[in-house]
């Protein structure tokens, strides 16, 4: 590879869900910042890049982090322009933020079905699992909601003390990558690398823990919602 090389494909994805999740503190945790109990509701956009490896292949990620309040609607509209993946992330201690993933799933439906000819892989992130004593939604609920919408995949994360938040980007890449440039996720790997490769990703898919399940096939139709979104 080129010492020059810095990426093989460039993706932009979208964090959403409601105001307060934790979507910034999210980005914050991957991009190797400390977490700020103090941080403040983002005001329209925030933005961050970040490289993953893929199958020896560079992935970049341009994660944009969109303001959850009903004042920036429109804004988050906008923003889906281009977008490659979704993570969609509701507050595991805050009921209200899970019920309105329906919304959330409605505009990704309405707005990217437009724009994309390729399916973009959601995953549904139920953040704040750390704070288990105040929970209000179980990790059950979360997985029903994730089978019952067809999306790729849940899980659960912290941005707090960094459960998953590695772990779920990383997956984001594999399906975005999987989707969009199949041929190079086996370009740096020999025939024993790809088996080996494929045995690891049949045992996160059968893994029977919560946080960490991906029992969401990639190939699985998106179905089709009839509600649509009011952004």
């Amino acid at each position: 590879m080129d010492s020059n090389h810095t990426c093989d494909v460039c993706y932009k994805v979208l964090l959403l869900g409601e105001s307060g999740v934790g979507k910034t503190a999210m980005i914050r945790s991957i991009i190797g910042l400390q977490f700020d109990p103090e941080s403040v509701p983002t005001i329209g956009i925030d933005f961050a890049r970040k490289t993953f490896e893929v199958d020896g292949a560079k992935v970049k990620f341009e994660i944009w982090d969109t303001a959850g309040q009903e004042r920036f609607r429109t804004i988050t509209r906008f923003q889906f322009r281009g977008t490659k993946g979704v993570l969609l992330m509701y507050d595991v201690t805050n009921k209200k933020s899970f019920s309105k993933l329906k919304y959330w799933l409605d505009c990704v439906d309405q707005e990217l079905d437009q724009q994309n000819k390729e399916p973009v892989p959601v995953f549904i992130i139920g953040n704040k699992c750390d704070l288990d004593e105040q929970r209000q939604v179980t990790a059950e609920m979360g997985e029903k909601m994730a089978e019952s919408s067809y999306v790729h995949g849940f899980m659960e994360t912290s941005a707090r003390d960094n459960t998953n938040v590695q772990q779920a980007f990383h997956q984001l890449a594999e399906a975005m990558t999987e989707i969009n440039h199949p041929k190079l996720l086996n370009a740096y790997l020999c025939p024993m690398e790809r088996r080996e490769r494929d045995t690891r990703r049949m045992a996160a898919v059968l893994s029977t823990r919560p946080s960490n399940r991906y029992s969401i096939s990639l190939n699985r139709p998106a179905k089709k919602r009839k509600h649509k979104c009011a952004c």
